[in-house]
């Protein structure tokens, strides 16, 4: 059962950066400029951002087959209607559509988890689900690389739909229902506000790349009120046992710990995932095949990890894997302070590679400890706080580093520095940023647990 999650989980989150190599194509094919076709992404990360926060309530109301028939029924719509789509307009419906059913899928994964493996086999178990969050992102550009040197933007679409849709037919003849659904009525008001705020603020992250700073600050502070509201309408409704996304998740400490790091090693990751590109496309010239190709290794090199990292885990405990991990990520980032515009190549790719083994072995032992730290009833509201976070994380990365970039370029070039320097000079300070965030990371790594609280194994709350 959970191999056919994981694989699942894989598809639909592959289709998270999938369009990155595509949109010089549909700016052609749609007439369309470069910020209406970057909308295919956000609006992705946007609805992601939007419906986890419901999901916790979702999956605790509904059975487990019925949660995965409709995740994978809303992407499979989703693809259908953006491979036959006529025009950009419904293009962009059908990724929200797809984005829907993605949202769905990655908490009901890591809940269906939680409840069925044992605690003594999480860790292999939890190797295999990073392959699948963690790996699926950085592989989007290189499948899409691949697939557009044959075809059609569409190909994209008509590549996945029928994968998609041998997955969902396994899905459905092995999967069985794990846990009980409990009946309890949906809060609107915390849907609004969970919607608006964590939309919002993915929106207004978003704005940062390119936009107008001042209307981007606004829009991060409407949502981060919302977000406010949102937070207090759940403690209220706390008290009567019926919140959307129950926050006593937080009280667990070793739960707050992992979900401050893996926020900020996800802000590394994407902030490295968005830099590398643009550094080897803009700054020296390689095509998009190329770029997906030379940061490829890096990308396999973590997924094929995962399992390994996931046994260690369970025979060592976290602490052996995820302070050298925190330090690794450290490290690399601070290799990438170096770039020039003649680096070798294998340093860049030896560079990518150790930041990803460093995420690998970083990333399951954390997901493992910080979900084992909290009681099975609430494993599918940890689950969607974890989700809607990544999602908060990566877009916070993405703008930071586009911002600091821009910024820097801008006050460089205006020094008579050529453009190419410019730009070397404002993605050098990028990584500054991002090696200084990945010091949290070694910090947040010493205070974790080396085992997994095990509150899920004791009845009740322990709190």
């Amino acid at each position: 059962m959970i191999p056919l999650l994981v694989l699942a989980t894989f598809v639909v989150i592959l289709n998270e950066t999938i369009m990155i190599n595509a949109i010089p194509r549909l700016m052609t094919a749609l007439n369309i400029t470069e910020q209406t076709a970057q909308w295919l992404s956000t609006a992705f990360m946007l609805t992601m951002a939007a419906v986890i926060p419901i999901t916790g309530w979702f999956l605790q109301r509904v059975t487990t087959r019925a949660a995965y028939t409709t995740a994978m029924g809303l992407f499979l719509l989703g693809t259908a209607l953006a491979g036959l789509a006529p025009v950009f307009e419904v293009l962009l419906a059908a990724r929200i559509i797809q984005a829907a059913g993605t949202a769905v899928m990655m908490p009901l994964l890591m809940t269906t988890l939680m409840r069925v493996v044992p605690v003594s086999e999480r860790g292999r178990v939890m190797g295999n689900v990073t392959l699948a969050i963690s790996v699926a992102p950085a592989m989007g550009p290189t499948v899409s690389g691949l697939i557009l040197q044959l075809g059609s933007w569409r190909l994209l679409f008509a590549v996945v739909l029928p994968i998609a849709a041998l997955i969902t037919w396994g899905g459905l003849r092995q999967l069985k229902n794990v846990g009980e659904p409990e009946f309890s009525t949906i809060d609107w008001p915390s849907v609004v506000t969970a919607a608006a705020g964590f939309g919002g603020l993915v929106y207004g992250l978003s704005r940062f790349q390119g936009g107008d700073i001042r209307v981007a600050g606004a829009i991060v502070g409407a949502g981060l009120a919302l977000i406010a509201v949102f937070v207090v309408r759940q403690i209220v409704l706390q008290r009567r046992g019926t919140p959307l996304l129950d926050l006593r998740t937080l009280r667990h400490r070793t739960f707050t710990v992992a979900l401050i790091l893996m926020s900020v090693a996800f802000m590394a990751m994407l902030g490295s995932m968005i830099l590398l590109p643009l550094y080897l496309q803009n700054l020296r010239g390689l095509s998009p095949l190329d770029t997906g190709l030379l940061v490829m290794p890096g990308g396999l090199a973590m997924g094929l990890l995962g399992p390994a990292v996931g046994r260690l885990f369970d025979r060592y405990g976290g602490r052996v894997l995820v302070v050298p991990g925190a330090v690794g990520i450290t490290l690399s980032l601070a290799g990438f302070t170096q770039v020039t515009l003649a680096m070798p190549y294998w340093q860049l790719l030896g560079l990518h590679a150790l930041l990803m083994v460093s995420l690998a072995a970083t990333f399951t032992p954390v997901f493992t400890l910080g979900l084992g730290a909290v009681p099975s009833s609430l494993y599918s509201h940890a689950s969607s706080i974890l989700s809607t976070l990544q999602q908060v994380a990566a877009a916070f990365g993405t703008a930071l580093v586009i911002t600091v970039m821009g910024a820097r370029a801008e006050t460089v070039r205006a020094q008579g520095v050529t453009e190419s320097l410019a730009l070397l000079d404002g993605m050098r300070l990028a990584f500054v940023i991002g090696a200084v965030l990945s010091v949290a990371v070694i910090i947040t790594a010493l205070l974790l647990p080396n085992r997994a609280d095990n509150v899920g194994e004791h009845a009740g709350f322990g709190h």
